[in-house]
């Protein structure tokens, strides 16, 4: 039988990242703010208009590249979809 261990629930935990409810909280408002762009058809550069950001922003977001966004300025985003 093979050893595994069980998670937390929380994968960032798990890998004993810093801030590891702080990057689930992110992982999962990013994960909500691509859906919803998808869902709704739009391209990086619409998606980049509607919420007021730069299209390097956008890139940053769609790819997970979270350091530079704090969890109210993505819950902010995910508000004005």
């Amino acid at each position: 039988m093979a050893n595994y261990t069980l998670s937390s629930g929380n994968v960032f935990k798990d890998l004993e990242l810093p801030t590891p409810d702080e990057r689930l909280a992110k992982a999962k408002l990013v994960y909500r703010i691509n859906h919803l762009i998808a869902a709704q058809g739009m391209t990086q550069k619409d998606a980049a208009n509607c919420l007021e950001i730069s299209r390097y922003k956008m890139t940053q977001l769609r790819n997970g590249r979270l350091n530079s966004f704090t969890v109210d300025d993505l819950d902010s985003l995910l508000k004005k979809l």
